[in-house]
């Protein structure tokens, strides 16, 4: 008799603890708002973009105009052989065109007769141009579109990232309010056991009721007991997971057992999840950052290619420099004064070439095929999900009526077994199916914010 009264005095216990204080009830929004500012994953999403915006930068080093000073000194038994400065300023242009200005010093007794220079050296302006292959299109090229198709390509997968971990999370979140509601469910139902235990027990003092019916009253307290302890066990793993998202700053932090979740997120959780600029319905496939993505890789094998068909052109470069010796005035640039050269070489076979030409453009093709493949795939996705949360709302109607009755049937046989024409057994058991009828309403609840979350998972990319 003591256990009994125990278990009816930590019921009430419990069910005072479960009682709803706005200010410990923490809402998705509140919780998603810490997820998106402080997650590690979230931060850790952010690189993506830093790494691919190092890449830009290390690819625009190619056009930065470089100094080049060449020295090179012999002397031998006191005689000095040769003497030679060669400093260089060149700048490279976009389509492959090179600006470069010389000087040249060089003396000595045994220095060769083509480097021979005035006394205060030779000056030079000239530019080299590439005719055939590199004109159009070269690796330095290349390389800077791809970096910034790649910066914008590592956006996209951000966006990815970040939709993934949130969609984590709000599972997360999912799970400590079913389990939070299934132990609501478990620990009203314990109350009522035990005070249906002491309304036996009073009966039974009386002689109204049967010995056998006090047992029967106390397994059912016990089962109650079990079931509850069962959710709460649950509950707390629960809430241990979804401690997993939350930090402070670069602290992580254990949700506070006194907090519970918003019991009205399910008529919330669209106006949590969606914005009037992000919505289901106004959702572009296209837009999607894995088409964007694959969309943005295909551009990259675009550029490759061109820069492959530029490399079948046989290699044709042309320098050509004005030569002074006084910079100093303008008009001393003369054009019978001068240094030119040119370099032709033509690969016989361009097997090479052909070979990178013919891979790009198999990878298009294949990039091209991923892209229809999936616009097909995360329509019909997008479909199964709008479907789903359809069902799942039908469903949860027919739950709610489901409910209504089984209560009605309850309260009936209840009615009865105080006028004694009822058994506790058969009270026992509407209240055992009305509690099935209230959990399955409570997965169909979990299933349809579930659906609800894939939703947003899969088409909302804005405001992030």
């Amino acid at each position: 008799m003591k256990q009994i009264f125990v278990l009816l005095s930590l019921a009430l216990t419990i069910h005072s603890a479960f009682a709803q204080n706005s200010d410990s009830i923490m809402t998705l929004s509140e919780y998603l708002s810490y997820v998106k500012t402080y997650h590690p994953l979230i931060k850790q999403a952010n690189l993506v973009v830093s790494e691919a915006e190092a890449k830009l930068l290390e690819a625009r080093g190619a056009f930065d105009p470089k100094i080049e000073i060449d020295h090179d000194q012999k002397t031998f038994k006191n005689t000095e052989y040769y003497n030679k400065l060669n400093a260089a300023f060149k700048i490279p242009t976009w389509f492959g065109i090179e600006l470069k200005g010389e000087f040249e010093d060089h003396e000595g007794v045994y220095l060769n007769p083509e480097h021979t220079v005035p006394d205060d050296g030779l000056y030079g302006i000239g530019i080299s141009i590439p005719l055939a292959r590199g004109l159009l299109t070269n690796d330095r090229m290349a390389m800077l579109k791809k970096a910034k198709l790649y910066v914008n390509q590592n956006k996209e997968t951000q966006k990815l990232l970040i939709n993934e971990t949130l969609y984590k999370a709000i599972i997360a979140y999912f799970d400590w309010l079913l389990y939070y509601n299934e132990s609501k469910i478990y620990e009203a139902y314990m109350v009522n056991s035990a005070q249906r235990f002491l309304g036996v027990k009073r009966n039974y003092e009386i002689g109204q009721a049967a010995a056998i019916d006090t047992t029967e009253a106390k397994i059912t307290i016990y089962n109650r007991q079990l079931s509850l302890e069962n959710a709460q066990l649950k509950l707390r793993k629960s809430q241990l997971a979804l401690s997993n998202f939350l930090w402070i700053q670069d602290t992580p932090v254990e949700l506070n057992e006194i907090m519970i979740p918003d019991v009205n997120t399910a008529q919330t959780l669209e106006s949590a999840l969606f914005n009037i600029n992000s919505t289901p319905n106004n959702f572009d496939i296209d837009s999607h950052p894995k088409l964007a993505a694959l969309r943005l890789k295909a551009e990259g094998l675009n550029v490759d290619r061109r820069l492959y068909t530029n490399n079948l052109l046989p290699t044709v470069n042309f320098k050509y420099n004005f030569l002074t010796e006084a910079p100093d005035y303008g008009n001393s640039l003369n054009v019978d004064n001068y240094k030119l050269g040119f370099r032709v070489a033509v690969p016989l076979f361009l097997r090479k070439e052909r070979g990178k030409l013919k891979l790009a453009k198999t990878k298009i093709a294949n990039t091209q095929f991923d892209i229809s493949t999936l616009k097909v795939q995360l329509k019909n996705k997008i479909e199964g999900i709008q479907a789903e949360i359809g069902s799942y709302k039908n469903q949860g109607d027919i739950a709610k009526t489901m409910i209504s009755s089984y209560e009605a049937l309850l309260t009936a046989e209840e009615r009865k077994f105080q006028i004694g024409e009822s058994s506790l057994f058969l009270v026992n058991s509407r209240e055992s199916k009305l509690i099935n009828a209230q959990l399955k309403a409570l997965e169909l609840s979990y299933k349809l914010m579930q659906s609800t979350a894939k939703l947003f998972n899969t088409t909302v990319f804005n405001d992030i």
